[in-house]
C-alpha cells in the first residue's frame, strides 16, 4: 500500500473540490434538523369558574415523536372541568432519523475520501475498484438523498399541521363546551425549512459529482481518461 504523501492539487479539481463542498453540505443537513427544539402554545379558558385565560405549552424537537409530547398545562388549568392529558399528533421519528444518519454517513465518507484524494493519490489513480467503489456509493448517495430529502420534506409539511393552528382542533378539551382554546403561536421553523433546502443541494451535488467520478474508473476510455485528468480528475504523477 502507499504511504501517505499530502496533495492538494486534486482539491483544485472538481473532484476534490466538489466532495469539499459535500462535505460541508452535510454539515448543515444534519445540524440545522436535528438541532432544532420549539414549542406550539395554546390559550385555554374555562368556563365559569375561571374567567382568564392560561397558556399551555408542549415542547417538541428532533426527532419529532409529537405523539409522546404532552402539554404542559397550569394548575388552575389542570383543575377544569373535563380536562385530561393532552398529547400532540404523529411520529415522524422514522423520516428526520433516517434524513440526519444518512447525512451523518455521508459525512464520514466525505472526510475518508478527501483523505484517499489528498493522501493517497497515487493509490486512487492506479487502483480499477478504488475509483468504481467511489462512483457506485456517489451513484447511491444522490437516490438516497432524493429519497431521504422527500420523505423529510413529507414529514415537515405534517409536523407543520399538527403543531399550528389546526392542533385546536384535535384537543378533547378544547371540543367541549367547558373550555375554550385559542391557538397563540408556534416555535419558527426555518431551519427545519434550510434543511430540506440542503438535502435536495446535496442531491444535485452528489448527481453532478458523479460525471467526474466516473472519468476515474475503467469505464472511461484510456485516451479520454487521460484528457479528463488534464481538465478535471486527479493529475498524473511526473514523468508519465
Amino acid at each position: 500500500m502507499s504511504s501517505f504523501q499530502l496533495n492538494l492539487n486534486p482539491l483544485k479539481e472538481p473532484l476534490g473540490f466538489i466532495k469539499v463542498l459535500e462535505w460541508f453540505a452535510s454539515i448543515f443537513a444534519f445540524a440545522t434538523c436535528g438541532g432544532y427544539k420549539g414549542e406550539t402554545r395554546i390559550n385555554v379558558t374555562c368556563s365559569p369558574k375561571f374567567n382568564d385565560s392560561k397558556t399551555i405549552t408542549a415542547a417538541f424537537g428532533y426527532p419529532f415523536r409529537l405523539n409522546q409530547v404532552s402539554f404542559q398545562a397550569p394548575d388552575d388549568v389542570k383543575a377544569c372541568p373535563d380536562w385530561t392529558e393532552n398529547v400532540l399528533v404523529g411520529d415522524y421519528a422514522s423520516s428526520a432519523q433516517f434524513y440526519v444518519t444518512f447525512a451523518v454517513f455521508v459525512f464520514l465518507y466525505c472526510i475518508a475520501a478527501l483523505l484517499l484524494y489528498i493522501g493517497y493519490t497515487s493509490l486512487y489513480r492506479d487502483s480499477r475498484k478504488l475509483p468504481m467503489i467511489d462512483f457506485v456509493i456517489t451513484l447511491v448517495a444522490t437516490f438516497l438523498w432524493l429519497v431521504s430529502t422527500s420523505a423529510w420534506a413529507k414529514a415537515l409539511t405534517d409536523i407543520k399541521l399538527a403543531t399550528g393552528q389546526n392542533i385546536v382542533e384535535e384537543l378533547t378539551f378544547c371540543k367541549t363546551e367547558k373550555g375554550k382554546c385559542h391557538f397563540d403561536s408556534v416555535t419558527s421553523m426555518g431551519s427545519l425549512n434550510v434543511s430540506v433546502i440542503f438535502g435536495f443541494l446535496n442531491m444535485i451535488l452528489w448527481g453532478g459529482n458523479a460525471w467526474f467520478v466516473y472519468k476515474e474508473t475503467n469505464l472511461h476510455s484510456p485516451s479520454d481518461n487521460t484528457a479528463s485528468h488534464g481538465q478535471g480528475g486527479i493529475p498524473p504523477p511526473a514523468g508519465m
